[in-house]
């Protein structure tokens, strides 16, 4: 997926980020599992000698990462893609909570050796970091109150001056409603539960979002949103690096390799299909050190 920020608050922010980032304990205490070196030299496609790889995640982004309220632990797609990863590449995943705000900025600046989330590909990240070969296609979707009957498409949406766009902060989900819509019919939010919720009740019109995470929405909340309308944009998703990381080329191996072999639909369908009933309501409100 999506997002950017203020830098001000990003390098804000980034000083605490220095404090925590090696703070496995905190981080167990969390739920967040800890692994040990995974796979083997000889079977490795690329052997990494059990080198420890940081992964930044926020882990309030389903379905990519959460905390379960009832358990305490965390899980996800990263959780299940990335130690995969780590085992066809002998190393040691070391996943780390970070809010998005700072997200993508820490990982260029090196604080972190990779990020998971779900993030879209696109030239502005580009600029400041370094990407895998995209994991999955993503469509952004609008998703509205039930029985919505003023606008069944974007086009429409933008038509009518009075009605307000909704989606979260620094996310291309934000600058697509930004290519659409004057900034005065967009509001921001700082994780999408907030701007679902300002949907139901009333306050925003629309939210536009990824279709796999709007489908999370319509499966938690199937008596008051639906998604409309034809995909607005077509995006890939892919992990995030510091430029010129050695990285990226054994983490392209072992992607490839894992959608030669089948994994990647696998957990694909686990996660983006019709199965998977983790929600919002089921997960814990993460709030970040600052």
């Amino acid at each position: 997926m999506f997002r950017n920020r203020n830098l001000m608050i990003v390098s804000l922010l980034i000083g605490a980020l220095v404090l925590t980032a090696c703070g496995g304990n905190a981080e167990a205490a969390k739920g967040i599992p800890q692994f040990k070196c995974l796979g083997s030299a000889d079977k490795a496609l690329v052997d990494l000698d059990c080198r420890e790889v940081t992964v930044a995640v926020e882990n309030a982004y389903l379905p990519f990462n959460y905390i379960d309220s009832k358990t305490g632990k965390a899980g996800g797609w990263d959780y299940e893609v990335i130690p995969e990863i780590c085992t066809r590449l002998h190393c040691t995943p070391v996943f780390q909570e970070v809010s998005w705000d700072a997200m993508i900025q820490s990982v260029a600046d090196g604080l972190y050796d990779v990020a998971g989330d779900g993030i879209t590909i696109n030239a502005e990240r580009e600029e400041i970091a370094d990407f895998s070969m995209g994991y999955v296609n993503i469509q952004q979707r609008l998703l509205v109150r039930k029985g919505e009957d003023r606008f069944t498409s974007i086009e429409e949406f933008v038509e009518n001056p009075d009605l307000i766009m909704g989606t979260q902060s620094a996310t291309t989900n934000m600058e697509t409603a930004l290519g659409y819509l004057p900034e005065e019919r967009v509001s921001g939010f700082e994780q999408f539960p907030f701007a679902i919720q300002a949907l139901i009740g009333g306050d925003i019109d629309a939210v536009i979002l990824d279709e796999v995470i709007g489908l999370g929405y319509v499966g938690e909340n199937a008596d008051k949103v639906e998604l409309v309308g034809p995909s607005i944009s077509s995006d890939q998703l892919g992990f995030v690096f510091p430029s010129g990381s050695v990285l990226v080329e054994p983490f392209n191996q072992a992607i490839q390799s894992m959608i030669d072999d089948g994994f990647m639909n696998q957990v694909n369908l686990k996660f983006f299909g019709p199965d998977f009933k983790v929600t919002y309501d089921d997960i814990k409100e993460v709030t970040y050190e600052e």
